[in-house]
């Protein structure tokens, strides 16, 4: 029996595998099918209707993204009836849409304003169908607005917040003409179990789901001569600022968006980088003095495996579901936050400012920085530790409004103190990226050798796959670390909630033996986070991964012990990693939180 189904759309013959939808069909002749409530993230939905075709032969339109493809089928993608249909549906959704787009924060980058705009909508030939409603703007979250005047009610959220990321925040409220997207009990966003992973921000087609931007009050900052006002730039930003400024996806633009972010006024441009670097020697002495706690002492208060904790949407999501596990997570802080314990107390002290008059701001893939910045756990400096949190798209509008040719940008390197950072900083922006750095320091230190990888490129924890997993055999160990001579290291590394999930149920079934497991929020890891441009697909996704590794191999210096501004930074400053300033101010503890 074969398994090519074989069909014509808009009388042009195709062949393509059993299982596939019309609107992939179509896709591969080139004919763009519009849609709103389908992602390629997500399952099929069908319900905004915007998709539909013509079948020869049926008597009603179908759902592109719905429908399978069989044998001999016909269909039309553009007969009259078909561009009415559409143009009717659209007509609908905005009869009922806050349609003020001029002061929409997605202005100019909205799904259905740009099918507005292709299809012409000038009429409003059902606005007397309209009920005026009484919508409610969401706005006590850090982190996310959500503006129910704006939602046309796909469900793209709430798909995504139960299968991408099995969270449960978002789910749908009644029925027909007065269903809506709501939270467990009509409690604000920040009152439920949301990981403030953005993840509905990012699918999300219009501006229903925003991030809570930052921008006056950092522009207002930088205004203010008092201030010294030092950034910090993650990974992924690198890879990913590009988009929103004209070039492609998978670009790296990290001279130019150094260049900008001084022509933008800030007094130091610094490298979250740097402090990923020191997390590795924090995370990694951490994971080693556990091993030998529990393989060694039998220590029952230590537990193994050890999660990381870079991701704060996969921390709240630990504290909301694992909390009896608190323990197996590492005590480290994210990297944006040890750079902010750090600009307030060693950085102040270099450069002779006092830290009240230091504005720490950190540019971020992720929304759920926003949410971790205003921790109450994160002061240990004496004072907030980061200030403002912006997205990549944050600092894509401050760039427009400053009215900066981002593309004739010279090509600059960042300050010194906390700017230098090695190959293993960097990937910290992809999954795996954590593991592989960790994993490139803590063999090393164990038995003065490189990790026995080819060019240090630990490839079992690259990749796209939801769950990965690798085995590394320790062997060769100094005297000082005997006892960890030919022990298998187990390791697994999860993107998304839903498979994070899935791993900790291993765990906490007994069913898992791993020793060292990484979590990472976003598909794909930070590159693919809440506060990136929009749209973030799995083909984008692929080449911003393949634009961190290349920038790891691009680095003189690729494990982070060897950063030599880490190395001064516990000489004249932290003491030894792990040790007790180190603790004080790059470690913290976690909170039990409920469900619901």
């Amino acid at each position: 029996m074969s398994n090519t189904v074989n069909l014509t759309i808009n009388g042009f013959d195709v062949s393509v595998p059993k299982g596939t939808t019309v609107l992939e069909a179509a896709e591969l002749l080139g004919i763009k099918i519009p849609v709103l409530c389908f992602h390629k993230d997500l399952c099929i939905a069908g319900n905004c209707r915007v998709c539909v075709v013509e079948q020869v032969g049926s008597k009603k339109l179908v759902a592109a993204c719905a429908t399978p493809v069989h044998e001999g089928m016909e269909i039309l993608t553009n007969s009259l009836l078909v561009r009415n249909s559409r143009k009717h549906m659209i007509e609908l959704l905005l009869s009922e849409h806050n349609a003020d787009c001029t002061k929409c924060y997605r202005n100019g980058n909205c799904e259905l304003q740009d099918l507005a705009s292709e299809y012409k909508i000038t009429n409003q030939d059902f606005i007397d169908l309209a009920v005026s409603r009484a919508y409610t703007i969401d706005a006590f979250s850090p982190s996310i607005l959500k503006d129910d005047s704006r939602c046309i009610r796909c469900q793209r959220c709430v798909r995504t917040c139960d299968e991408l990321q099995s969270v449960g925040a978002l789910a749908v409220a009644h029925k027909g003409d007065h269903m809506k997207i709501s939270t467990f009990f009509n409690k604000p966003i920040s009152e439920v179990v949301c990981t403030n992973c953005g993840q509905c921000v990012i699918h999300c087609p219009t501006g229903a789901l925003i991030e809570r931007n930052y921008i006056e009050e950092v522009w207002t900052a930088i205004a203010d001569p008092t201030k010294h006002v030092v950034v910090q730039t993650a990974p992924a930003v690198r890879i990913g600022l590009g988009e929103e400024l004209g070039l492609s996806p998978g670009e790296r633009v990290t001279g130019k968006m150094i260049a900008a972010l001084r022509r933008l006024g800030f007094n130091s441009v610094l490298d979250t980088d740097f402090t990923a670097d020191l997390t590795i020697l924090e995370e990694g002495t951490e994971l080693l003095h556990r091993l030998e706690k529990v393989l060694v002492e039998k220590d029952e208060k230590y537990k193994l495996p050890m999660t990381t904790s870079c991701s704060p949407g996969w921390v709240k999501f630990f504290e909301h579901i694992y909390p009896d596990m608190l323990d197996h997570m590492s005590t480290c802080k994210s990297p944006q936050q040890m750079f902010g314990a750090l600009a307030k107390t060693y950085y102040a002290k270099k450069i002779g400012v006092d830290p009240e008059n230091i504005v720490s701001v950190s540019i971020m893939p992720c929304t759920a920085k926003k949410f971790e910045a205003n921790r109450p756990e994160m002061r240990d400096s004496g004072y907030k530790d980061v200030d403002y949190v912006l997205t990549t798209r944050e600092l894509a509008i401050m760039i427009k409004q400053a009215g900066i040719e981002f593309a004739d940008l010279p090509e600059e390197k960042y300050d010194s103190i906390m700017g230098k950072s090695s190959g293993a900083g960097v990937i910290f922006g992809t999954t795996g990226g954590v593991m592989e750095a960790a994993l490139r320091t803590a063999y090393e230190i164990v038995t003065g050798r490189e990790v026995p990888f080819e060019n240090l490129n630990i490839t079992p924890v690259r990749g796209l796959e939801g769950v990965k997993e690798a085995k590394i055999k320790i062997e060769g160990c100094k005297p000082e670390w005997k006892f960890l001579e030919g022990v298998e290291l187990k390791c697994a590394v999860a993107h998304t909630l839903a498979n994070a999930r899935k791993v900790m149920d291993l765990v906490k079934s007994g069913k898992a033996d791993y020793h060292f497991i990484e979590v990472m929020a976003c598909p794909g890891g930070c590159l693919g986070g809440g506060g990136q441009p929009i749209p973030t697909t799995p083909e984008i996704r692929q080449k911003r991964m393949q634009a961190i590794y290349e920038e790891d191999m691009s680095l003189p210096i690729r494990k982070s012990h060897e950063n030599p501004e880490v190395q001064q930074l516990y000489k004249e400053f932290l003491g030894e990693p792990y040790g007790h300033l180190s603790h004080k101010l790059l470690h913290t503890e976690y909170v039990e939180r409920q469900r619901y």
